[in-house]
């Protein structure tokens, strides 16, 4: 009985604790706590619902992705009205963007809420972004699309969407030196060697070159990332030509 009991109140204080900590970032109680501690459980957890099926974050993260990308596009739709489509994707890819989802998720230290097995430096550097959808996806079931909307405003568009700023921010800097070389009829190309470092993992070694010429180098730990790093120093390198 005294285990029962112990057990029952570890439980009662974390749940208690999660209730709390879930309030003071929504601004409001939640109704359905389990949907939150759903959305703060990472798979490596291995925890189970009553019918066997996995309970982790991905699927309110999905759910997540979602409605975050509908009020953003409601957004730009209302506010730029001679917009084309190409215009508002662009935009509401720069306000979604991976780099912006995970410093939101750190701004509201979500992770400190995270039940993983992993330790957090092996989660990889989506991890904060990732919970941050989720926390979306768990609001939208939690309250409804109307108070989920609410907090994206006053998370997200409020206090960090400046349309005009945002014109000017570049997403992919690979992207728009492709483009450029295709339009300057300049010949380039990424070469990639596979390395090992000194902890053991694998590094990519990128030579970035336009013409023949090598006008940039990077490495990284996947060739998406040190290629964007090459791009991203090719295009300081030639900034003036841009």
């Amino acid at each position: 009985m005294g285990l029962l009991k112990n057990l029952f109140e570890s439980r009662s204080k974390k749940n208690g604790i999660l209730f709390d900590k879930v309030t003071e970032i929504l601004g409001f109680k939640p109704k359905n706590l389990s949907i939150y501690q759903k959305a703060f459980t990472h798979r490596s957890a291995q925890i189970k619902d009553k019918f066997g099926n996995q309970v982790n974050y991905e699927r309110l993260e999905f759910l997540g992705d979602s409605i975050l990308g509908a009020v953003i596009s409601c957004y730009l739709f209302d506010q730029v009205p001679d917009a084309d489509e190409g215009y508002l994707t662009k935009m509401r890819s720069k306000i979604v963007s991976r780099q912006n989802l995970n410093q939101l998720g750190k701004d509201l230290a979500l992770s400190s809420l995270l039940i993983t097995n992993y330790h957090y430096d092996s989660l990889g550097k989506n991890i904060e972004g990732n919970l941050f959808e989720a926390l979306i996806g768990a609001i939208y079931l939690d309250k409804g699309f109307k108070n989920c909307e609410t907090f994206i405003y006053k998370k997200v568009i409020d206090p960090y969407v400046d349309i005009k700023r945002l014109e000017g921010k570049i997403i992919s800097y690979k992207s728009l030196v492709i483009e450029w070389c295709q339009k300057n009829k300049h010949v380039f190309n990424y070469q990639i060697t596979e390395e090992e470092g000194l902890d053991g993992f694998p590094y990519f070694s990128v030579h970035f070159f336009i013409n023949d010429e090598v006008i940039s180098k990077a490495r990284e730990t996947s060739k998406k990332k040190a290629e964007e790093k090459a791009s991203r120093r090719a295009y300081y390198a030639l900034q003036d030509q841009f």
